[in-house]
């Protein structure tokens, strides 16, 4: 697809939705292969990217898929995990965001050796702990080292948080709750579930048992749901595992009774447009998009990136394509942002901060409520 990188609010920003095994640099992952003696199918980066990448609309079958070209790379590596945490945040921090939720799956990043990986590498002696400790290292040596000029001298801040496949059954749902406990003062804020939708809690009973582990213990959650799924996937994930956000949720709309309640809940959706449109998750035109129907009845959501690596994108893209196709303006992106502000995980005094910090960036009127 085109890829038109105009930027069209240039304006402090907020995501909240973006994976860190889907937004390495593919300079990064060759000059990662080279240095481990690891044979690619392309040595230069525009050959590389073209086999990366999605140019056309797929399945989200084919989009999983992509992630075997590379992950092989980059994973059990200790060098390559902090370099590509620390590259995240420059990268975010040349999109003009300034708070970014980013989210990864230390059991993957750590080559975890079981059969859900989908890439032949020997599994090496780096566990999940580490590879939180390695990214958090990251993250935090890329917060020092980037800050963006707006009205004011804004800092770019970054939290993350783990998350699990549906198709895990390796004790990982728990593993990654122990995780977030342990690391919840050292930037991790949440966790997160995602994969086939079509694995219910019923199919994987581990999942609902670690969900509620972590409403116990205070640890926020967002799940996957209703990107492909129906929208019984979403109502699961909100009444069973008490999601706090909805990942994408597009399909939520099939069922108007659940989009109502959700609207009245303030039910935060995490919109990633590119993403829907490059995995078969809602139709290629972008003039019939959900977060039109999200825009116009005032919803809680935002926008993001999903996979930028895997769509040959950046947050500037899905902010133009919401813009160009959609008729979004930038009241509404502010609106948004403010909203993605509100919804983040960080904790109510920082969120306050970080509120204030975009009305004054936006030149609204500043106000004491929240």
């Amino acid at each position: 697809m085109a890829q038109c990188q105009e930027v069209v609010f240039n304006k402090p920003k907020v995501e909240l939705h973006v994976h860190l095994d889907g937004a390495i640099r593919v300079q990064t992952i060759l000059d990662v292969a080279k240095r481990r003696g690891i044979h690619l199918p392309a040595n230069t980066k525009e050959e590389m990217t073209q086999i990366i990448i999605l140019e056309e609309p797929a399945t989200l079958t084919e989009f999983l898929g992509k992630f075997a070209t590379y992950m092989h790379v980059v994973a059990g590596d200790r060098e390559a995990i902090k370099r590509i945490a620390y590259e995240f945040v420059e990268d975010k921090a040349k999109e003009g965001v300034i708070y970014v939720e980013v989210r990864y799956s230390p059991h993957f990043l750590a080559n975890t050796k079981v059969d859900p990986i989908p890439w032949d590498q020997e599994e090496g002696d780096l566990s999940p702990d580490e590879v939180v400790r390695l990214v958090n290292e990251g993250l935090s040596d890329g917060e020092l080292a980037f800050n963006i000029k707006a009205s004011d001298r804004l800092h770019l801040y970054v939290t993350d948080f783990l998350n699990v496949l549906r198709i895990s059954d390796f004790g990982w749902s728990m593993d990654i709750v122990e995780l977030c406990k342990k690391y919840r003062l050292e930037g991790v804020v949440a966790m997160d579930l995602a994969g086939d939708e079509s694995l219910n809690c019923e199919a994987n009973p581990g999942h609902r048992k670690a969900y509620e582990e972590a409403v116990r213990c205070g640890i926020h959650r967002t799940v996957h749901a209703g990107e492909v799924g129906p929208p019984s996937v979403v109502k699961e994930a909100v009444e069973v595992l008490k999601a706090e956000r909805v990942g994408h949720g597009y399909r939520t709309l099939e069922d108007q009774v659940l989009y109502k309640n959700l609207l009245a809940q303030n039910m935060h959706f995490e919109v990633c447009p590119i993403s829907s449109k490059l995995t078969g998750a809602c139709e290629p035109d972008f003039t019939q998009h959900p977060a039109i129907r999200f825009r116009n009845d005032k919803a809680n959501y935002s926008l993001n990136t999903d996979d930028p690596l895997i769509f040959n994108s950046s947050l500037h893209l899905d902010y133009s394509t919401a813009h160009t196709y959609m008729g979004f303006t930038e009241e509404e992106f502010k609106r948004l942002n403010i909203c993605s502000a509100q919804s983040s995980f960080l904790p109510e005094e920082e969120k306050k901060d970080l509120v204030r910090t975009l009305h004054e960036a936006y030149g609204m009127i500043k106000s004491t409520a929240f």
